[in-house]
């Protein structure tokens, strides 16, 4: 491995860096000092060897087996916001929650991400989104560090939004992210917020050990990555109707409170939690000819 002024430890285990506390080790796992330190790892890394950014393991599931990657997470050199007259730029290691409050004490709305479990980095590369608004809306331009070490900034034209996925290059690490917010009154995006807050815990598991909505709902989206979020077919109401409300494997469960949140109810490997959402995509397709389609991520190897 090259030399940083981060931290590179070997063989480093997953779980307790993702929210649903599953997965085997990583190769390597590097957090960079700065910018810099990423970029003069990166360019004289083994071009054969693979990389995977990593953010805040809310939207992900890290199998047993662990990685075979040098896993790149990003921390306190890379969360500051700044705010300028409509914009904000975030550090890709920068809450969703802090962004929206941030902007919203500069009087600046970005609302929308105050519920949005994860980083600004994932939300990118999600193309993260609720109540109507979502990052391909908001989203200037973001600035990346590339597999060979090259710094860029990729206009929001070249990102390649569509719903709940980006077109980023491979390998390419986020580094930040500027968004456009339209102006408003403080104390009124304040109040906005506490309301989306209240009616999330009223309908979410959100002191449960999650990862956020396991599947995508099945509505049309456009090229620029907005999906209809009025549309009637919704993956929830699809899991309920195939009888996987409450079902479980193991130490997995989906939600009785919400269906389409799968839980670690206690001691669930990665092996139950995707197998459990294998088998509520495959009871739904059963029930309904429909293919759910997985809104988290799913990496590594299975255990040996």
């Amino acid at each position: 491995m090259p030399p940083v002024r981060g931290r590179l430890t070997p063989d480093r285990p997953l779980a307790d860096l993702t929210w649903l506390r599953v997965g085997g080790p990583a190769d390597w796992l590097f957090q960079p000092e700065d910018a810099d330190d990423l970029s003069t790892f990166l360019a004289a890394l083994d071009p054969a060897v693979p990389v995977f950014p990593m953010g805040v393991g809310s939207n992900l599931i890290v199998r047993d087996g662990g990685i075979r990657a040098v896993v790149i997470r990003l921390g306190r050199g890379f969360n500051g916001i700044e705010t300028g007259e409509r914009t904000v730029t975030a550090g890709a290691a920068a809450l969703d929650a802090h962004v929206a409050r941030k902007a919203a004490a500069a009087g600046l709305d970005l609302t929308f991400l105050r519920t949005i479990p994860g980083a600004i980095g994932g939300a990118l590369k999600m193309n993260a989104g609720c109540y109507g608004s979502y990052m391909a809306d908001q989203v200037v331009e973001a600035t990346a560090i590339l597999r060979d070490g090259t710094r860029v900034t990729i206009p929001a034209s070249e990102i390649g939004f569509a719903y709940r996925q980006t077109d980023l290059p491979e390998g390419a690490v986020v580094i930040s992210v500027t968004l456009r917010a339209d102006p408003g009154d403080p104390e009124a995006l304040e109040a906005k917020m506490a309301e989306q807050l209240a009616r999330r815990d009223a309908s979410q598991p959100t002191k449960e050990r999650t990862a956020g909505s396991t599947f995508r709902n099945p509505a049309g989206f456009s090229s620029t990555g907005r999906a209809d979020d009025t549309h009637d077919l919704k993956a929830w109401k699809l899991i309920d109707d195939a009888g996987m409300r409450g079902a479980r494997q193991g130490g997995a469960m989906m939600s009785e409170k919400h269906s389409n949140f799968l839980l670690n109810a206690g001691g669930a490997t990665a092996a139950e939690l995707e197998g459990l959402g294998e088998e509520v995509r495959k009871r739904v397709f059963q029930a309904t000819g429909i293919t759910l389609e997985w809104e988290i991520m799913r990496v590594g190897e299975p255990a040996a």
